[in-house]
């Protein structure tokens, strides 16, 4: 299983301690010193069934200061996936995923759910 974190983020830090208390093998990627590519984004959102919005870290400084809470309703799938790749800081985290699930953000019964398999 992979994770995307920024060290600095308080929910990345209590996903992580999560997967480490409950000894799941996991690999961390820093989202923003190894963001992730068009190809790769594409591939975890098609794996994941959800609203490519939700992919967007919707709290962050980067979000807002693009105004793309107006933008983003009017974007194409390819342009959203460009922006994404763009800058990891835009990026919903932390990101898990491995072959055939993703999580965004952490909720420990999510977690439990799709991790402790």
């Amino acid at each position: 299983m992979n994770i995307l974190i920024y060290p600095k983020c308080s929910t990345c830090k209590k996903a992580i301690k999560w997967l480490n208390d409950e000894g799941v093998n996991h690999t961390v990627r820093h989202i923003v010193e190894e963001p992730l590519s068009i190809e790769e984004i594409k591939s975890i959102h098609e794996k994941s069934g959800e609203n490519i919005k939700k992919f967007f870290n919707t709290s962050g400084m980067k979000y807002r200061e693009l105004n793309l809470k107006d933008k983003l309703s009017q974007m194409t799938l390819e342009e959203c996936y460009a922006l994404l790749a763009s800058d990891g800081m835009l990026v919903k985290r932390p990101l898990a995923y491995n072959e055939k699930d993703v999580t965004l953000g952490f909720k420990e019964d999510t977690y439990k759910d799709v991790w402790s398999k």
